[in-house]
């Protein structure tokens, strides 16, 4: 598992914190290439820097605005029910 990904990453999967976020990225066939802490102001700047893919994160106040800006970059932003995430 590195910490740069060499592979295309295809699904990211966000645990929103209040200052730090954990970010999990796959690559087509499942495998963890990427698993890192950022913080907030961290978030839209790097995935600005990524190719378009599917970004999952736990419905939450501030998801629903994170989830806009991160459609605005071209990702696929899906939130889903709290009681989905572990």
């Amino acid at each position: 598992m590195s910490q740069t990904p060499s592979t295309a990453i295809a699904v990211i999967g966000i645990d929103i914190g209040k200052n730090s976020f954990h970010v999990v990225g796959h690559d087509t066939r499942g495998t963890i290439v990427l698993r890192q802490k950022w913080s907030r102001g961290q978030v839209e700047a790097r995935l600005a820097n990524m190719p378009p893919c599917l970004i999952g994160m736990e419905a939450c106040v501030g998801a629903h605005h994170l989830s806009r800006r991160l459609a605005s970059l071209g990702h696929d932003a899906r939130l889903m029910p709290a009681k989905y995430v572990r």
